[in-house]
């Protein structure tokens, strides 16, 4: 939740300004962010977002699943608010795309450790084999009225390639399945249970959808003018799977239909260097604190504050564009 004050700026002012119709896509808290960034007042759900990822999530040693998805499932509440009241004024003309992952194959049917062994092993070889063990579900925001600019289709679905690996289904976003598909698509593996059968959705197991989409490494180039990705580091990885495997870096490989229209804004060295640790906040953070929530917590939210920078930063290379800041991502 570092990016809370960019989040708030991005869309309580900034993009506000312009009626433009947009695609908002998020996997796993990304979805979360999303979510709050259509809300009927955005820069609310944005704050009460923050402050319930950071007070919800007072876990003991060794939490179980169902403790982490109580908790995870009193942040999206709190984001969301009145579900009824959500869905009806959410959008504003963006389409809002939720990704989560379904279990398929054997993992459909078991989900302890040793069962993501294979899944790992197939991702390992190619990662287009992933897709016999998980299937991209995208939750959609109904109400969009209009695709975004410089392609057919609606939403999400246009940016998928024909030879889709992942069989990616959409499914309409609605007041029966929001808070479902939120949770699942931040529900990790061993850390969270699986999301059971979403309302109006394929039947199965629901995951994290970063599994898949860790970073959104999709065909962006279909879409007319640029891709706005605020994100934590200087580079792309298609799946949580390929974290390890840096060969599957894509400003290393050279996406080039995905990234040729993407600008990825994120934290410089400077700024990281002022944070607790001399880096972001992460899920580590809950083992290097233990049961001292408050001094996490309190990291936490200096992280947040430092991170505010980056909101003057952005605003001042909009207003005065300087491209010597620019760097290639695929060099």
């Amino acid at each position: 939740m570092a990016f809370l004050h960019l989040d708030t700026w991005l869309f309580g002012e900034w993009l506000a300004q312009s009626e433009r119709p947009r695609l908002l896509a998020g996997a796993s808290i990304g979805a979360w962010r999303m979510a709050a960034a259509v809300h009927p007042d955005g820069p609310a759900a944005t704050r009460r977002l923050g402050e319930a990822y950071l007070e919800c999530q007072r876990y003991r040693l060794q939490p179980s699943p169902h403790e982490v998805s109580q908790a995870c499932a009193q942040v999206v509440n709190a984001t969301l608010g009145p579900v009824p009241a959500f869905i009806d004024g959410a959008s504003r003309g963006h389409t809002l795309a939720v990704i989560t992952a379904r279990a398929r194959g054997a993992l459909a049917h078991q989900a302890r450790k040793r069962d993501f062994i294979r899944p790992a092993l197939a991702n390992l070889v190619a990662r287009h084999r992933l897709g016999a063990h998980l299937q991209r579900v995208v939750f959609e925001h109904p109400g969009s009225t209009s695709a975004p600019h410089g392609h057919s289709g609606a939403g999400l679905q246009a940016l998928i390639e024909p030879a889709d690996p992942f069989h990616t289904v959409q499914v309409p976003l609605h007041a029966r399945n929001v808070a479902q598909a939120l949770l699942a698509s931040g529900s990790i593996p061993l850390v969270a249970q699986a999301v059971v059968n979403p309302a109006d959705a394929p039947s199965g197991q629901y995951w994290d959808g970063g599994l898949i989409d860790y970073h959104l490494l999709l065909n962006w180039s279909r879409l007319d003018g640029l891709v706005l990705y605020p994100h934590f580091a200087p580079y792309l990885t298609a799946g949580w799977l390929d974290k390890s495997l840096p060969w599957r870096r894509a400003a290393q490989r050279g996406a080039s239909a995905a990234l040729s229209r993407m600008v990825l804004a994120v934290p410089s060295p400077e700024l990281l260097a002022k944070l607790p640790g001399g880096k972001l906040p992460d899920r580590r953070d809950f083992h290097v604190y233990g049961l001292d929530h408050d001094r996490r917590i309190r990291r936490w939210r200096q992280a947040m504050a430092e991170c505010e920078a980056m909101v003057d930063d952005l605003d001042g290379f909009i207003r005065r564009p300087d491209p010597s800041r620019l760097e290639p991502l695929e060099a």
